[in-house]
């Protein structure tokens, strides 16, 4: 009992200073109801935030309901099911169980949790890769939701600029004009987005700019340096290597890359590279956009890289070019905004023979500044220009800025 109370004694420190006004999106996405939900997502993207939220809005100061984060030592030496057993004997319901990566076997305990006891669970892990090594089967007791790097809708919303709705991808293609126009009638986006896209991406723009770059690196390196050797067979003398190639990504994305040369250039073997960019992928580092058609397997090479998102491309060079950002945003919000859609396969946002991308199977897009020309579409059915550095689109020409509506 004793090791309960200290855990709520903290659990309630930590409440006090929760804020109930901003939510990411995805709250009210969850289905809270769920008897075990799974919140997964990059390092500081604010799961642990998200569920501290509902706890304090649902069982304020009650016994009934416990946040641990299993990255305590406490857990290092007691077992996470017999844990939660003890807390149900003693009248918990629901427990919310923060950095579940950080345990080993996390998935066997989850399993027996939630096979032997009638608690309700919440968890986070902020490791994709780690959640794709776990063995046990949880995918018919568990209800996994992906959190994405804030969309410049919500940048609006957390640097308290403006609060608008999200729309979806259909209501931007076919009704661009009417959103723009009550978007501007608040707001002149251009005057945002760039600092969004330099800085923007994460909630702790709320600690101010100074200080951004330097924690988004902190992130960075928590995933090259922690979670890939604690999950993966790549030994911690590789990680210098993976730093090059992440290096040398982030000043040549979008690429349709060489893997022969990459390989080279940072002296692995080919597999290993297409191993490497695979878990990058899971570490929500980098994106990756195939042509129609292609297969689907870590031993695949991607057709385009990109970097995950234009904050990481500007901490790590610090010298972007303006078309890759333009590119890099647009495969970020479309690929975020279809994270948590129930597909066999991912072909959301495919390469294009004719434009840049093609949408949903249905919208073929060309990405490009103010002066872009349909040139390369014009003959294409439903075919778009998205171009940057306007504020309002006419026919099929839409703003860029408007696809950080999408969630």
């Amino acid at each position: 009992m004793l090791h309960f109370t200290i855990f709520f004694q903290e659990q309630q420190k930590l409440l006090r200073h929760i804020e109930l006004k901003v939510k990411r999106y995805l709250y009210k996405e969850i289905n809270w109801h769920n008897r075990s939900s799974l919140i997964v997502g990059q390092r500081g993207v604010g799961k642990t935030t998200l569920m501290l939220q509902y706890l304090k809005e649902q069982y304020p100061n009650s016994p009934k309901a416990l946040y641990i984060s299993v990255d305590n030592p406490y857990f290092k030496t007691i077992s996470l099911y017999e844990f939660a057993s003890d807390f149900e004997k003693y009248g918990g319901e629901i427990i919310f169980i923060d950095e579940i990566h950080k345990y080993k076997d996390w998935s066997s305990h989850i399993k027996a949790i939630y096979d032997t006891t009638e608690l309700k669970l919440v968890i986070s892990g902020s490791s994709m890769i780690q959640i794709h090594s776990q063995e046990a089967d949880l995918s018919r007791r568990i209800r996994l939701y992906r959190l994405a790097n804030l969309s410049f809708r919500e940048y609006l919303i957390f640097k308290d600029i403006a609060i608008f709705p999200s729309y979806s991808i259909p209501d931007i293609f076919e009704n661009h004009i009417t959103i723009a126009n009550d978007i501007l009638t608040k707001i002149k986006p251009l005057e945002h987005f760039n600092d969004y896209l330099s800085g923007g991406c994460y909630p702790f723009i709320l600690k101010g700019y100074d200080s951004y770059n330097h924690l988004l690196i902190g992130v960075l390196n928590q995933i090259l340096e922690g979670d890939l050797p604690y999950v993966t067979n790549i030994n911690y003398s590789q990680i210098d290597k993976i730093k090059k190639l992440v290096y040398l990504l982030s000043t040549s994305v979008p690429m349709k890359p060489n893997i022969s040369k990459l390989a080279t250039a940072i002296e692995i073997s080919r597999l290993t590279l297409l191993e490497y960019i695979h878990y990058l992928e899971l570490g929500s580092i980098t994106n990756s956009v195939n042509q129609k058609a292609r297969g689907y397997g870590v031993i695949e090479k991607p057709d385009k890289l990109f970097m995950y998102n234009t904050n990481l491309m500007n901490a790590i060079s610090q010298n972007c070019n303006k078309g890759t950002q333009r590119e890099t945003f647009f495969v970020n919000q479309i690929k975020s905004s279809f994270y948590n859609e129930a597909t066999l396969i991912d072909e959301n946002i495919l390469l294009s023979s004719y434009g840049d991308f093609i949408i949903s199977n249905q919208y073929t897009v060309e990405i490009g500044g103010k002066n872009k020309s349909f040139q390369q579409i014009k003959n294409i059915k439903n075919s778009f220009v998205v171009a940057d550095d306007i504020d309002m689109g006419f026919a099929n020409k839409i703003p860029l800025w408007l696809f950080g509506f999408l969630y």
